[in-house]
């Protein structure tokens, strides 16, 4: 059984999907998290109360976090309420359902999607990173898409694969201070985003392609996370663990 007890971890994007699914087992294994979320306030206090009647302690955060104050906001406010932190599961993101060829993919598009997932991962680390310890865990949540690219979602592979290279050259620069930096790629998850794809048919057809015949639950992407924000990763750093039933076979 892997122990966080005694850890802090903050998880953004942690109101429904895998941020919670995130939030709810590194609290099972006795962290004490802060969840960041966008709007969800209804979801963000059930998750809050389930946590909290198995024992565990939360905080809630409300707000976007694609600019560098909000991510400070939310680690002063979880250093205010826990004292520390010890891991960062930054899995805040958008991925627009809807696929658009290059030629016809809108510029405020393209900026939103690289304001919420590069901007946000680049002021998520810069507001944590001066108050991890050694040993503190960063782990992001990226995608198959940054690997292999996505007709379509230019946009979101793109922003996806600057999450990969940002993961590399940070394992580099914080490893001498022991921090390790990591990342799970998903392939297709099943949460509220992939419901225009699963529409009629469109879920059997994705799980054909997939060898182990099946969508992945927001569990199954939590788990590694654990893993990784666990000391039996300590040794694991710019690593990209692809947890997509093995759609993409890249190592």
């Amino acid at each position: 059984m892997i122990s966080l007890v005694g850890k802090v971890a903050i998880v953004t994007g942690g109101s429904r999907g895998i941020g919670a699914a995130c939030a709810r087992l590194l609290a099972s294994a006795g962290a004490k998290v802060a969840i960041g979320y966008r709007s969800r306030d209804e979801e963000a206090q059930r998750l809050a109360t389930e946590i909290t009647s198995l024992g565990g302690s939360v905080l809630l955060q409300r707000g976007s976090l694609d600019t560098l104050a909000a991510n400070e906001g939310l680690v002063q406010a979880t250093r205010e309420q826990f004292g520390q932190v010890d891991i960062f599961v930054g899995n805040a993101g958008v991925w627009p359902p809807n696929p658009l060829a290059i030629e016809a993919l809108p510029a405020d598009r393209w900026r939103h999607t690289m304001a919420t997932n590069v901007d946000g991962m680049y002021f998520g680390a810069q507001a944590v990173i001066p108050h991890l310890p050694a040993g503190g865990r960063m782990i992001f949540i990226s995608s198959t898409a940054g690997q292999r690219g996505e007709a379509g979602h230019a946009d979101y592979a793109a922003s996806k694969g600057a999450m990969i290279s940002f993961v590399k050259s940070l394992a580099v620069e914080l490893g001498p201070r022991d921090i390790t930096v990591n990342s799970i790629a998903p392939g297709w998850v099943d949460t509220e985003a992939v419901t225009i794809p699963f529409a009629d048919e469109g879920r059997t057809r994705i799980e054909a392609n997939i060898p182990l015949r099946r969508v992945a639950s927001p569990d199954d992407i939590a788990g590694p996370v654990l893993f990784l924000a666990s000391p039996l990763a300590r040794h694991v750093t710019g690593e990209i663990l692809n947890v997509n039933g093995g759609s993409v076979l890249c190592g």
